[in-house]
């Protein structure tokens, strides 16, 4: 029988609670350390200051001038750029004419992944988490072993953060995820996924095999980060079957699969790897095929430019700063480090630009007429990977490290290097470094647009 009106919790005062300064102040650490950049987590931060300062009607006014500063943020513009452009790319076409219209996907009730190197494991770890039972094979028992360990490690942790732990994936039971050295066990498989390393001939070689053995209608896929798709596809006997499918380092975390059609690529593939990506949980773009496709093919004079910015006189560390307070997660030395500088020395030797095959006499610092940096060549030739070798660009903890810590054995190269060549090293400012790795980056991005190799802006972005 009492009236309600003074129950109300919004007319109450606002407890003081004890240490709650400092409370939030820990939390702004936090929440600046874990969000770096974005204007969102910061705000809500501040409305729940405002909360435990203010009365209700106030604190809601502050959230509402909050969110109005949010709304006509560019953050919030540039985040529904790419909600929009991420659903944009579903709707796939090809120069030919095909489309989501004109083609329906093959049902995949069984794959295989064909190599357990890093990127192997990240590919296996994903069919598992979508259910999908497979084969993973590898050359021999030793490599075998060393991959199986690695794979129940990745599936181990990833079962941890699912609820329901390791029920739900069910990766010890052999109908679902088994290891094998014999081609054989793939004769019943519906798709093929080969993540060997960065080789035209071995990858030629295990294509020839694949068509000798599996059923004709599995679609084999390559996971090749910038080799040509038809030249694998020759080696075939069935060129339709034949698509790239790029995952990114690490695979069982990165969103974005590239879809790479070759010259003879049928729709039906290319509607079954789209259906692939849907399956894994990612954002699955479909890209022509030329060196490097689109996101090697941007990176490349983006890191180039990088490169070039230390042979003039900036360090790896400044390069990074520059381009992770503009909002890239890593910079391009540490990423190289993290992928692995190996890498792009292989498809370097590969492409002549480097290593035995380059002719005698060849400038140090000029291909084919461009200006070349020999730099991530000579740090290969100490055996310099990065966190695989606890050195590169950066030095770490150990092999296989994660902290990186500037090199003072770099500087030091760095400055021999110049001295070698003639170059007067000058301060470079920050302007100059993002300006001169973004613009290469997004110059390349419209020259892939008017080849036609991606069929709209969103495609690149």
């Amino acid at each position: 029988g009492q009236p309600l009106g003074p129950r109300r919790l919004s007319l109450k005062p606002v407890p003081k609670l004890p240490n709650m300064e400092a409370f939030l102040d820990k939390a702004l650490v936090k929440v600046k350390k874990q969000a770096w950049g974005c204007l969102a987590p910061e705000l809500c931060l501040q409305a729940v200051r405002a909360a435990t300062e203010r009365p209700f009607a106030e604190g809601v006014r502050r959230e509402r001038e909050l969110f109005q500063v949010l709304l006509s943020s560019g953050q919030a513009q540039a985040l529904q750029y790419a909600f929009f452009a991420e659903r944009a790319v579903r709707s796939w076409a090809t120069p030919s004419g095909a489309s989501w219209s004109s083609a329906a996907p093959q049902p995949v009730r069984k794959a295989t992944v064909i190599g357990l190197g890093t990127m192997g494991r990240g590919i296996v770890t994903c069919l598992v988490k979508a259910n999908i039972p497979l084969v993973a094979l590898e050359q021999d028992l030793e490599n075998l072993n060393k991959g199986r360990k690695a794979v129940m490690l990745l599936l181990e942790r990833e079962a941890m953060k699912m609820e329901g732990g390791a029920q739900t994936l069910d990766f010890h039971n052999p109908a679902r995820l088994q290891f094998t050295v014999d081609f054989d066990q793939l004769r019943d498989v519906d798709l093929v996924i080969e993540a060997v390393f960065e080789n035209m001939a071995l990858k030629k070689e295990i294509f020839h095999k694949l068509s000798k053995i599996c059923k004709p209608g599995a679609l084999l896929c390559t996971n090749t980060s910038a080799l040509n798709i038809d030249e694998i596809a020759s080696a075939t006997n069935r060129p339709q079957q034949v698509i790239g499918t790029h995952f990114f380092s690490p695979a069982h975390v990165m969103r974005l699969l590239e879809i790479i059609y070759g010259r003879h690529t049928s729709p039906t593939a290319i509607a079954t790897a789209m259906q692939l990506a849907k399956a894994l949980k990612k954002v699955g773009v479909v890209v022509g095929n030329c060196f490097g496709f689109v996101g090697n093919r941007m990176m490349f004079p983006y890191v180039q430019q990088a490169v070039f910015l230390l042979e003039e006189g900036s360090r790896p560390e400044a390069v990074d700063q520059v381009l992770e307070d503009f909002g890239f997660k890593i910079g391009p030395f540490r990423m190289s480090d993290l992928a692995g500088l190996d890498v792009g020395w292989r498809s370097r030797k590969d492409q002549g630009l480097t290593g035995p095959s380059l002719p005698a006499g060849t400038p140090a610092r000029q291909r084919h007429g461009q200006r070349y940096s020999p730099l991530p060549d000579l740090l290969c030739e100490q055996g310099r990977f990065g966190q695989k070798t606890g050195r590169g660009w950066y030095q770490y903890e150990k092999a296989g490290g994660r902290t990186a810590t500037p090199d003072p054995w770099l500087l030091n190269f760095l400055s021999q290097y110049r001295d070698t060549h003639g170059i007067k090293t000058r301060f470079i400012d920050q302007e100059e470094i993002l300006e001169r790795c973004l613009f290469s980056l997004i110059n390349e991005g419209f020259a892939i647009l008017a080849e036609g190799i991606a069929s709209g802006p969103e495609h690149l972005d």
